[in-house]
């Protein structure tokens, strides 16, 4: 494995942030192979060399690795399939350490799926799931009418895949291109499964084409079929969503990447929000 810096080592290890990493380095508190390490910058191989952080082994198996992947249509968010449909891990290649997918989407959806072998945020990401903002365009057969849209604002009542009846929370809609079959941008701060198949259904109007552009602060930025691992900042700030969810640490725009990311039309709806009142955010959602 490629050496690394010793912050970026330790804050991928989950033992503390970069910046804490860096300050227990300056500090003395940080050995490689016995000698103890003060300047910053100093690189190590952590499937080799033996790192130490106040006295506890830093081991390469217990790197944390986080993954984006931009999902196709026509695979399962599983790890196995009983049918031997294709699955997301199938996609994952060249990774040597196990990982799993972060939530799913379904079978015909596509978009910013997460992947990790980090089960402390993976259960995290999952009971946040009702607060962190996921954005998707989606394609909707025939036009609905704005009665109806603003129901979905609104919310309604759905039922579930145990066939009980629940009332989805408020969402952002809004139009992005016209025509016989338009788009939408869709904004939801919950994770029930198929839920906006069955929000449309419920006003009359099927599903074409639904893709996750947007999960917390992460952006699509991966063509189909593809993957990439998370920088530091974009772990910090995931962290800071499961630990301590705000609405304005769920919406913020993430932070901007190097200049050879693809660009991903950003989510008008979630650059314009900005943190308020539960009526104030309900009625940004209403206003689409």
């Amino acid at each position: 494995m490629p050496t690394e810096r010793l912050q970026k080592i330790i804050a991928a290890a989950g033992i503390a942030s970069r910046r804490k990493a860096e300050e227990l380095i300056s500090g003395g508190h940080v050995r490689v192979n016995g000698a103890v390490i003060t300047e910053l910058g100093t690189k190590a191989d952590p499937e080799i060399d033996h790192i130490r952080v106040n006295g506890k082994l830093v081991q390469g198996a217990q790197r944390h690795i986080y993954l984006l992947l931009n999902k196709p249509k026509g695979y399962v968010t599983t790890v196995s399939d009983p049918e031997n449909r294709p699955t997301v891990m199938q996609l994952i290649r060249g990774v040597k350490k196990r990982v799993y997918p972060v939530g799913r989407l379904d079978y015909a959806s596509e978009g910013l799926l997460l992947l990790t072998n980090d089960g402390g945020m993976a259960n995290k990401l999952m009971k946040a799931a009702s607060q962190v903002a996921k954005t998707y365009v989606v394609k909707v057969a025939g036009v609905p009418a704005n009665e109806a849209l603003e129901k979905l604002r609104g919310g309604v009542s759905i039922a579930t895949d145990e066939g009980r009846r629940v009332q989805t929370a408020p969402a952002g809609i809004k139009l992005i291109k016209e025509g016989n079959n338009p788009w939408y941008e869709v904004t939801l701060i919950e994770g029930r499964n198929r839920e906006i198949r069955r929000m449309f259904e419920k006003v009359g109007h099927h599903v074409e084409k639904i893709k996750r552009v947007r999960y917390g602060p992460l952006t699509l930025d991966v063509p189909p079929g593809e993957f990439r691992e998370l920088t530091l900042q974009e772990v910090d700030r995931l962290r800071t969503v499961v630990n301590r969810p705000t609405r304005r640490e769920l919406i913020d725009p993430p932070m901007s990447r190097d200049a050879h990311e693809i660009p991903v039309r950003p989510p008008s709806f979630l650059g314009s929000l900005r943190a308020g009142s539960r009526s104030a955010w309900k009625k940004r959602l209403r206003s689409g």
